[in-house]
């Protein structure tokens, strides 16, 4: 087993993401999960070591690093959801959907987020409580 602790990398600009890991911290069951944004150089080393090309522009999911491997669109998602306390763990369970249906409703939340929700010109800054759950230097 991989002794690196899992990590969320999200799209910083995306007001809908950053939300999205506001929740899962506030929810989370236990604290060993860590964050980073796509566009950081430590999420982008993060990927690099795992042999993922870093998206080019605007990030088109959230990608989970756990146990060496790299999830993306819904499978990431619906991994991080199983890691919070419950209720809100029974999102996991939506993994019995078919991945082409789970995955073609998370593009098409991902296609609108920028209209939905907005964009930030700058990334989510962590706050001093939560600045040790962020990956800030490239390795983590």
């Amino acid at each position: 087993m991989n002794a690196d602790p899992p990590v969320m990398l999200f799209d910083g600009h995306c007001n809908l993401c950053n939300h999205a890991v506001d929740f899962v911290l506030s929810r989370e069951a236990s604290t060993e999960l860590r964050f980073a944004s796509l566009q950081s150089e430590a999420g982008r080393s993060l990927l690099a070591r795992h042999g993922v090309t870093p998206p080019e522009g605007d990030p088109d999911t959230v990608l989970l690093v756990e146990d060496g491997v790299v999830w993306s669109h819904s499978d990431a998602a619906l991994r991080v959801a199983r890691r919070l306390r419950m209720p809100w763990r029974m999102i996991g369970w939506f993994g019995w959907v078919p991945r082409v249906v789970r995955d073609g409703i998370y593009r098409w939340i991902a296609r609108n987020r920028y209209r939905w929700f907005g964009k930030s010109d700058t990334c989510r800054i962590a706050t001093p409580a939560e600045k040790a759950r962020f990956l800030s230097a490239p390795g983590g």
